[in-house]
């Protein structure tokens, strides 16, 4: 597992982030100008900490097709995608930024999940052609707010979907006037060795900036809006990265019972928190409604926005009123709708 803290921490200004993103930086000063700038399409963001896996041999797409809840088998080269690895019991295992090169698909994924998905993988080759390689210690990872795939000649990058329907599949929140139609991102695999002077082309937006877009388009992240429990359908993730009549694949049949029979137990919301306050609740506070004491929910991510203020994306159970104010910890929050009850 490769720990080191990115070189582009070096930069002056720089302030190291906290949790699964404390390799690399929050901010390089001013995180407001930061996501102006990414909002302009004119900063990078460093997600070096991102691991990098790579699978080879000639059964790759089909053997990954198989096993996790997108169609891949025809990804062509620099075209992306994004699936899925479920347990068998349809909760999310881990998120796959899935791009082919023609000989090796590639892997971005969440930092600290690298060895889990390696081994898991490792587990499943039986007698098929394929090979696995963690190749996070020699490639790096950096987003960009561009909505493109990268052509012939420049770094092989995984263009986001987010928000298209992709495939075969279903909406649970909005489809049309998603906040997400705004979001542009794609994530560049440039060699370690690269990374500063990759980065030195435009300036350098932190995580806190990528963050507050991120939540301002209610794109779900992995280990963020997740837990043990959480399967696809809570966090409209349905939309780009599972396609509902492929084969067979781990959790399939959870996938299809919730879509077919019923709704989801829980469901993502978006708020607004009353930013009279100086601090913003953690990551992980509880939600009440009004008037109980009771959790309803949990805060999964918060953060500024240089429009919209403090924001943040909560986890709620699926009969939580549509039409009440939540308080998260002792904050006031306004709860927009993104899965419905």
């Amino acid at each position: 597992m490769h720990t080191v803290m990115s070189p582009l921490l070096s930069r002056p200004g720089a302030v190291a982030g906290e949790g699964v993103d404390a390799r690399v930086a929050a901010h390089y000063g001013d995180p407001s100008r930061e996501q102006r700038l990414l909002t302009e399409g004119l900063a990078l963001v460093d997600l070096s900490h991102r691991g990098v896996v790579t699978v080879t041999g000639p059964d790759r797409l089909s053997w990954l097709n198989s096993m996790t809840t997108q169609v891949l088998l025809d990804l062509p080269p620099r075209h992306s995608a994004e699936s899925l690895v479920l347990s068998p019991h349809g909760h999310i295992e881990h998120a796959l930024h899935v791009v082919d090169d023609g000989t090796a698909t590639w892997l971005s994924v969440e930092p600290g999940t690298t060895d889990a998905l390696v081994a898991w993988l490792e587990s499943m080759r039986f007698m098929l052609r394929v090979e696995v390689a963690d190749v996070t210690a020699d490639f790096a990872v950096v987003g960009e707010p561009v909505g493109a795939e990268s052509l012939d000649g420049e770094p092989l990058a995984w263009l986001d979907p987010w928000p298209t329907l992709v495939g075969d599949t279903a909406a649970y929140g909005p489809v049309d006037g998603h906040p997400g139609d705004r979001w542009r991102w794609r994530e560049v695999i440039v060699p370690r060795a690269d990374l500063e002077t990759y980065a030195a082309q435009r300036p350098l937006a932190g995580m806190w900036a990528s963050e507050a877009l991120r939540v301002a388009a209610w794109r779900p992240r992995l280990a963020f809006e997740t837990d043990h429990r959480t399967v696809p359908h809570e966090l409209d993730w349905l939309r780009t990265a599972v396609h509902l009549h492929k084969g067979c694949y781990r959790g399939q049949e959870t996938v299809a019972r919730v879509h077919n029979l019923g709704r989801p137990p829980r469901r993502l919301a978006f708020v607004h928190l009353d930013g009279s306050g100086h601090v913003l609740p953690a990551r992980g506070t509880a939600v009440v409604a009004p008037g109980s004491d009771r959790p309803v929910g949990v805060l999964t991510s918060v953060a500024r926005h240089v429009e919209d203020g403090p924001i943040g994306l909560v986890l709620i159970r699926r009969n939580t009123p549509v039409g009440v104010d939540l308080v998260v910890g002792d904050v006031a929050a306004a709860q927009t709708v993104i899965v419905g009850p």
